[in-house]
């Protein structure tokens, strides 16, 4: 069960949608408010040995061994170093929470559902299947992300597999 709506989806007149929206490699980014959980500062994940490149690690928030994964790798977008500004927002899946690292987290939001369009059919692939629509702000563009789509069944139960091998090894 996901905690977003898709951008379509019949609202009352006075009803806006609450994003969080977000930066990785210099692109925008929105979430719906309802998926995350907290953010936190960054901090260097646990590294997992043997994992994907999307998966640096995990990261102890609050008494939860919480996988991470850096939005960046996962979108194909350039890595530029960690900065002052990065935050890992955790996020609520069906098998629990994940982790997004990103490079800034800039404010959390309410939008007229009608700022949030369609994505345009540029969005091609396994980019099509993240993406909700987009969130126009004045002249800048947001990308409206389905974080419950992010990471697929097969690579859930690797992340969870990892995790558990994760807080076995002490880590």
């Amino acid at each position: 069960m996901t905690n977003t709506l898709p951008p379509t989806a019949p609202t009352g007149a006075a009803t806006r949608r609450q994003l969080v929206m977000c930066e990785a490699a210099k692109e925008l980014f929105a979430l719906d408010v309802f998926a995350v959980e907290r953010v936190v500062r960054y901090a260097a994940p646990r590294h997992l040995p043997n994992s994907a490149p999307w998966l640096p690690g995990v990261l102890t928030v609050g008494e939860r061994l919480v996988p991470v994964l850096d939005l960046r790798e996962r979108l194909g977008l350039p890595a530029p170093p960690v900065a002052e500004s990065a935050r890992i927002v955790v996020v609520t899946l069906e098998d629990g929470p994940v982790g997004l690292m990103v490079d800034a987290v800039h404010e959390v939001t309410s939008v007229d559902p009608s700022a949030v369009e369609a994505a345009p059919p540029v969005y091609r692939g396994l980019a099509r299947d993240y993406v909700l629509g987009i969130v126009r702000r004045g002249e800048r563009l947001h990308v409206l992300l389905d974080v419950a789509r992010l990471v697929t069944s097969t690579e859930r139960i690797a992340m969870r597999d990892a995790v558990a091998q994760g807080a076995t090894d002490g880590r």
